[in-house]
């Protein structure tokens, strides 16, 4: 079996594996050199594991699992034909980002263990090692001190890319020059599909779910490849209001820019989508009753999550 460098911040206990019956060893893991462009916590289920994927197109299941709690570098995204959204951790292991949420990446990992050994029924122990294993001090000296400036250089980064995005949404001009063109040419859109049926699962251009109709809306007026689900949707873009940290107020126009993506439910679990349109109105994919319509805000069936794309 290859070698595979695994991503993982923390203790090597963050895997399990399983299928023993069919594997007979699993070669050591070592975590690779690399620069992060994220790091996310695996939001699964208590007590259980994630499975890790060879790739995230019909990839087939490794036989190990990320547990639940553990936090991950993300070194690629990409989004599989279905639209899902999926994080590489490793030289080919790929895990479902459905299931992770964001973490910052001065994110403290946990204490590292050099190796974790798994007993299976059959007797067969199974050897899993994270992180770089050396018998001399002055090796394991030097591997830190590179492991530390590789780690300073990656959150400088991030830092600048944070400030960045901080300093362009502060400036006056960033509302007027929010690529004016896109945001009409998503209106424009938009609207033109006022009237077509809404049939869960299509994904256009004659009838959309909720999700489809934001993926066409933005790839064919924008330029944009989004997610194909709602529950990727959510984690694109900037969080500009959420109901749970506003103290239940609803949202107020006066915070919304035209293409703003409009989200019903939880972070977690969001049901409903729609696009921004100015004017405190949107168009959405609604019911199989309603079709793709037009429609105003209001304080009954307000938005609970905002993120801006544009």
């Amino acid at each position: 079996m290859t070698k595979h460098k695994l991503f993982k911040l923390g203790a090597a206990a963050a895997l399990t594996v399983t299928g023993v019956s069919a594997i007979t060893s699993l070669k050591t893991a070592r975590a690779a050199n690399f620069t992060a462009i994220k790091r996310v916590k695996i939001n699964y289920l208590p007590g259980k594991g994630l499975n890790i994927w060879t790739n995230y197109n019909k990839g087939k299941f490794m036989g190990y699992r990320a547990k639940d709690g553990t936090i991950w570098n993300v070194a690629e995204t990409a989004v599989d034909k279905k639209g899902n959204l999926w994080y590489k951790v490793g030289t080919r292991e790929w895990i479902e980002a459905r299931y992770t949420v964001d973490v910052g990446m001065d994110t403290p990992a946990s204490t590292n263990a050099k190796t974790k050994k798994s007993t299976a029924k059959n007797g067969v122990n199974n050897v899993i090692s994270l992180g770089t294993v050396t018998k001399k001090s002055t090796k394991k000296s030097k591997a830190t001190k590179a492991k530390a400036a590789k780690v300073k250089k990656a959150k400088q980064i991030v830092d600048a890319a944070v400030k960045k995005t901080s300093k362009k949404s502060t400036t006056k001009k960033v509302a007027s020059t929010q690529a004016p063109s896109k945001a009409g040419a998503i209106v424009a859109l938009a609207k033109q599909q006022v009237g077509k049926p809404y049939a869960w699962g299509a994904n256009g251009p004659d009838s959309f779910d909720c999700s489809s109709l934001v993926q066409y809306i933005f790839k064919n007026a924008a330029g944009m490849n989004l997610p194909r689900t709602t529950y990727d949707q959510v984690k694109v873009g900037q969080t500009v209001y959420q109901k749970s940290q506003a103290n239940g107020q609803p949202v107020s126009a006066n915070y919304l820019q035209v293409g703003d993506l409009l989200f019903w439910g939880s972070e977690s679990s969001p049901y409903h989508v729609a696009i921004y349109i100015g004017n405190n109105q949107y168009v959405n994919a609604a019911t199989p009753e309603q079709g793709t319509i037009l429609q105003t805000m209001t304080s009954y069936f307000a938005p609970t999550i905002v993120k801006r794309v544009l």
